[in-house]
């Protein structure tokens, strides 16, 4: 059996969860909102404080829906608990973020600034200390849309091995490469 699949997942209090008979997961907490539709084989049911999954088979389908929509409906409790949170840092000299709302406004070492527009459900802010490199920091409650914006925003400059320059997750160890070796007489 999924071991992720199996395990239930609580219920903190201030959280409500609705299973709509189409099975359309919707769970409203403090935060916000957030809704997620559920495969057709794959129960969801409310016991006791717990939200159970389960699957009608042992079949290889079932058992990776089964996991995968636990991890998913344990993505929104969480969400609309506490929310996720992402921090880049951009590294490379005169790279830097401003953003004004929910508008990036970003100079990563091309010829023209980059303006980024985020969807209404991210928050953004931009921290630039002096000696420290800029930061964006990303908050939603939603980890699937929050972790896809930050892949999106990283690639409009990965890092890169030999000097690090580019946009990186704070705590990010980069494979770094030596670069050329002198020449040998």
């Amino acid at each position: 059996m999924s071991r992720v699949g199996k395990a239930p997942i609580t219920i903190p209090s201030g959280v409500t969860l609705n299973v709509s008979k189409d099975n359309l997961v919707t769970v409203k907490g403090p935060k916000g909102e957030l809704s997620q539709q559920v495969d057709a084989d794959i129960t969801v049911s409310q016991e006791d404080g717990n939200i159970l999954v389960t699957r009608p088979s042992e079949q290889k389908r079932h058992k990776a829906l089964h996991g995968l929509y636990r991890a998913l409906i344990n993505n929104m409790v969480v969400g609309v608990t506490e929310g996720y949170k992402l921090q880049q840092e951009l590294v490379g000299v005169g790279y830097r973020a401003t953003n004004q709302g929910n508008t990036l406004d970003l100079v990563l070492g091309y010829s023209h600034h980059i303006v980024f527009a985020l969807p209404p459900e991210i928050t953004v802010a931009t921290t630039a200390e002096k000696g420290k490199n800029p930061t964006i920091i990303l908050e939603s409650i939603d980890k699937q849309l929050l972790g896809q914006v930050a892949a999106k925003i990283r690639s409009l400059r990965a890092p890169e091995p030999y000097k690090g320059k580019g946009i990186k997750f704070v705590g990010e160890q980069l494979r770094r490469k030596a670069g050329k070796s002198a020449s040998k007489k």
